[in-house]
């Protein structure tokens, strides 16, 4: 029987084959790997940290996490891998320095990740500098080192002067005008100093004190430095140092009260950064504590990394506890990962250094070589963008650009957000508002300031044994209102008092923050004045006085020594001199009252007034017929006596009604303003000046006087005014007697003195004396400051705070009282009425007359138009004809209707009736001066009798026409 052998045969060749072909792949791969791994370069960078602090430790195991997940991302594609070698700076700078040159020497690293501090950063990025070595610090703020003096640094963190904004933002939005800087003794704390210092400059916020505190301070001398800022006024710190010194620091401000009620405390990143790595007795201690501290974003990317962090961390330290990450942990993973990202872009091969041409006996620092690829890698740094755990990476002149800053508040166990600020838009309440750029107050969150209150702290107190400022008061015998010294000889005790004093006193009590002072009387040791006003002045120059207060003028050889703040007086120098009585020409002083323009304007009214009158009333008044001069005589008599409103002649047109009735308005006012202008001057104007100018006293050669130490002689002298005839006086009362005897007499003509002392002088003597002439310009009394002192802006706000308001108005009637004069430079000048204050109800009077003149003569001419067109008539005979025709009685006037009249008219119309002869002889009818108005049942005869020639409807005959004629002729 034959057997089947063929299918383990065959099955048995076939896996043989494929396990021929799995040895082929796995060798081929393991050959293609060995290929690849040696073609990846790697790059030697160097890691200095202070590996025994836990903030080391964090740098070191995030940048480790760094690279770690940036070759797990596609990292068969990369072509270079970063070896780090770290070395321990041992928180020491000559360490730092020891560890750097150990890693460019012996290892020639191509980058150097770190150092820490700023302080060791100073000194390595000099050794980066000289073997193009970039160092790249995720830590090292201080503004005192930077890339544009050291090109190889690079600052992969903020710098501190981008906080300083923040800071005097929250300052300017609470109104604190005076903080004190708490900083460490370092390059670190001394590195934002002039940039803050700035920054507050700009907001007008001074620093009375600076606190410097060594890193090596034990507790007694902090708590002595804080004991010293407890007795100053100023209750705004702003807090610079590392936590291991700030720690200390609030614990002892919490132990001796300075965390309570009143004071603000504000810490700058470098603590508000590692808030949640603090011990909770620390974090008690700064309860209600305000910092600012770059905003990182909230993503999953950085929660992710935070809890791989914390697992990796404390297996790598396990005696490490309660350790959280902060925003310094991810700035050092950006850094690795910038680095690695620039290594692999830039494709440097981690030549070696070139090695110096030095003697065998050189130094390390001698010794070490160039990098290379140096100049290569910083470019592909500086050149690299990504999006990081912290935000945007993107390098700007070396170095990282700050982004928002958060404002947190101090709470419980924690820290709160309480707002935002930004460039763009200043202090938010969200990071997304745009509402244009604000530091209000109102955009903050809910806030709980030091001692558990919500009340917002003002800034100061009143200090126990602060420095008092020096202000330094003149002394003067004459008019102690302004100023007033009085020495108790018993007592041994100065009190100064006056109206100066009391305005400084109150500008300093507006003030937003407490000031102490005291007065010191510029006086020699007997108590008189130890020299005039321009050597007080000099002696806030010397440093003598802190300030003068007094009735100090702000004039400009003054300001070359000291700054004034804004004045609280009215300015000016004016001259004062006698009045008297002056009774010479009163004769015309009736014609005094009005201009000539005025009278003229007047008289020709008048005379216009009475002729349109006369024109209204002469046919239906007869008051105004009679004869001619009789009728020229009306017309002047009764314009004239409607001044006085004595006119007796009944009016009997509506037209002369409504122009009397306008003329009597402009009679009352013009005659009404007439006497009281005239009773002015016989009763005021008799007080005339004896000096009428400033030439007449030089043309004179006149004596005039001037207070001493005023700087109103250098004026004079500048007037021209001979240095002989200027006399000095001291009182008021000593400046009268000059005054009262004349300069012919052995005293003075006027005086030269500012307005503030002119107007005490007036409100005692108004009727004495007066001001006189141009006023000269000064800037009134004000108070003198050191140059550059920082409280000239405040008080000069203070000043308009006070000069504004009642507390003035107080001050001025306390010492000067209210005066019962009136201002004699206003009551001298008493002008006479012009045309331009009355052109206006004449022209009024004017368009009445001509309104009514026009009314009548269009009545009139309505009334004879057949007359006027009737052309037989030569235009000399219309002329005549409407003549006689106004000269004519309007019998249509109901003044002309009266019984006997009517009577006549009747028995003319009877003999007409029975004649039956319209063409009779009208010769027998009376004449039309003695007939009076036809009565209404006789209306047509009426007309009939008084038909003239030329009328419409009348064909008369030659005979007719001419006893018509001559009846005409007799009218």
């Amino acid at each position: 029987m034959r057997k089947k052998t063929g299918k383990p045969i065959i099955f048995s060749s076939i896996s043989f084959s494929f396990f021929l072909l799995c040895l082929v792949i796995f060798f081929s791969m393991k050959m293609a790997m060995a290929q690849n791994k040696s073609s990846i370069v790697s790059i030697n960078v160097g890691v200095v940290l202070d590996m025994d602090e836990w903030f080391g430790k964090m740098g070191l195991s995030c940048i480790s996490m760094a690279l770690s997940d940036f070759y797990s991302i596609d990292g068969s594609n990369y072509k270079t891998r970063l070896v780090l070698h770290t070395r321990d700076s041992k928180k020491d700078v000559v360490g730092a320095a020891a560890a750097a040159l150990d890693l460019l020497k012996n290892v020639e690293v191509e980058a150097i990740i770190g150092p820490i501090s700023s302080m060791q950063a100073d000194f390595l990025i000099n050794l980066g500098q000289k073997s193009q070595v970039p160092i790249i610090s995720f830590s090292a703020t201080s503004p005192s080192i930077s890339s544009f003096r050291n090109q190889y640094f690079v600052r992969t963190t903020h710098n501190d002067s981008s906080q300083v904004k923040p800071i005097s933002s929250i300052i300017q939005s609470f109104g604190w005008r005076q903080i004190v800087p708490i900083y460490i003794d370092n390059q670190f704390g001394e590195g934002i100093i002039p940039f803050l210092a700035d920054a507050l400059e700009e907001i007008n916020t001074r620093i009375p004190y600076r606190s410097v505190i060594s890193e090596f301070a034990t507790l007694d001398q902090i708590k002595s430095e804080l004991l010293k800022l407890m007795n100053m006024q100023t209750r705004v710190f702003i807090v610079h140092m590392p936590i291991s010194l700030g720690s200390k620091l609030f614990a002892m401000a919490k132990e001796i009260g300075m965390m309570s009620e009143g004071f603000v405390w504000i810490v700058t990143d470098a603590m508000a950064n590692q808030l949640n790595s603090m011990d909770a007795s620390v974090i008690e201690s700064m309860e209600g504590v305000i910092g600012v501290k770059p905003y990182v974003p909230k993503s999953k990317k950085v929660e992710d990394f935070t809890q791989r962090w914390k697992i990796k961390f404390r297996e790598e330290n396990p005696r490490i506890v309660d350790v959280e990450l902060d925003v310094y942990g991810l700035w050092a993973y950006d850094s690795a990962t910038a680095l690695a990202m620039a290594v692999e872009k830039s494709r440097i091969s981690g030549a070696f250094f070139r090695k110096p041409n030095v003697s065998g006996n050189a130094t390390d620092l001698e010794a070490f070589g160039v990098s290379r690829d140096g100049p290569k890698l910083l470019k592909a740094i500086l050149n690299t963008t990504f999006k990081g755990l912290s935000g945007n990476f993107q390098l700007v002149d070396g170095q990282l650009q700050s982004p928002p800053y958060q404002i947190i508040n101090v709470v419980g166990n924690g820290a709160k957000e309480i707002g935002f600020w930004t460039r763009e838009n200043g202090v938010v309440r969200k990071l997304n508002s745009r509402r244009g750029y604000s530091v209000s107050k109102e955009n903050f969150g809910s806030i709980i300031w030091p001692g558990d209150t919500t009340s917002v702290p003002k800034g100061w107190v009143i200090p126990t044994n602060g420095k008092k400022l020096k202000i330094g008061v003149p002394v003067k015998d004459g008019f102690t209102e302004f100023v007033k010294v009085t020495r108790d000889l018993t007592t041994n005790t100065t009190t100064v008092t006056g109206y100066c004093i009391d305005v400084f006193d109150a500008v300093m009590e507006a003030l937003p923050y407490y000031v102490p002072y005291e007065y010191v009387p510029f006086a020699a040791p007997d108590g008189k004045s130890a020299g005039d006003y321009n050597e007080l002045v000099y002696q806030v120059f010397l440093g003598n006085f802190d300030v003068v207060v007094g009735d100090t003028t702000i004039v400009l050889n003054r300001s070359q020594f000291v700054d004034f703040t804004l004045p609280y007086t009215e300015s000016g120098v004016t001259m004062m001199v006698p009045i008297k009585d002056d009774n010479r020409d009163n004769t015309w002083v009736f014609l005094k009252p009005l201009t000539w323009e005025l009278w003229l304007t007047s008289f020709c009214s008048f005379v216009f007034i009475g002729f349109v009158i006369w024109l209204l009333e002469h046919r239906v008044n007869e008051d105004f017929r009679g004869p001619f001069w009789h009728q020229v005589g009306m017309i002047f008599w009764f314009s004239f006596s409607t001044m006085v409103f004595a006119q007796k002649e009944r009016i009997v047109s509506n037209l002369a009604r409504f122009v009397l009735i306008i003329w009597f308005l402009v009679v009352l006012i013009l005659t009404s303003s007439y006497t009281a202008s005239l009773t002015s001057m016989l009763t005021v104007e008799k007080l005339q000046p004896t000096v009428k100018d400033v030439k007449e006293l030089l043309k004179s050669k006149d004596y005039v006087g001037y207070q001493p130490g005023s700087f109103v002689v250098g004026l004079l002298r500048k007037m021209n005014f001979d240095e002989d005839r200027l006399k000095a006086y001291n009182t008021p009362e000593e400046c009268v007697d000059l005054l009262a005897k004349g300069s012919s007499n052995g005293g003075i003509a006027a005086v030269f003195d500012e307005i503030p002392y002119v107007k005490l002088f007036l409100a005692n003597y108004c009727l004495k004396f007066t001001t006189i002439g141009p006023t000269y310009k000064t800037d009134g009394f004000g108070f003198a400051f050191p140059i550059g002192s920082p409280l000239v802006p405040d008080v000069s706000r203070a000043v308009l705070n006070v000069t504004e308001g009642e507390k003035m108005v107080q001050i001025e009637r306390a010492w000067f009282g209210e005066s019962t004069c009136s201002d004699s430079s206003t009551s001298l000048s008493s002008n006479s009425l012009g045309l331009d204050s009355f052109w206006g109800l004449f022209v009024m009077a004017v368009i009445a007359a001509v309104l009514a003149l026009v009314i009548f003569l269009t009545k009139f001419i309505h009334e004879h138009w057949h007359i006027i067109r009737r052309s037989n008539l030569s235009l000399r005979e219309r002329s005549r004809i409407l003549a006689r025709k106004f000269d004519t009685k309007d019998y249509s006037c109901h003044t002309f209707k009266k019984s006997e009249l009517r009577d006549v008219l009747a028995d003319s119309t009877h003999d007409l009736d029975c004649s039956r002869s319209p063409h009779g002889n009208l010769s027998s009818l009376p004449s039309p001066r003695t007939i009076g108005p036809p009565s209404p049942s006789n209306s047509s005869h009426t007309e009939q009798m008084l038909h003239f020639p030329g009328e419409e409807g009348d064909s008369p005959s030659r005979g007719e026409n001419e006893a018509v004629n001559g009846q005409v002729e007799m009218v």
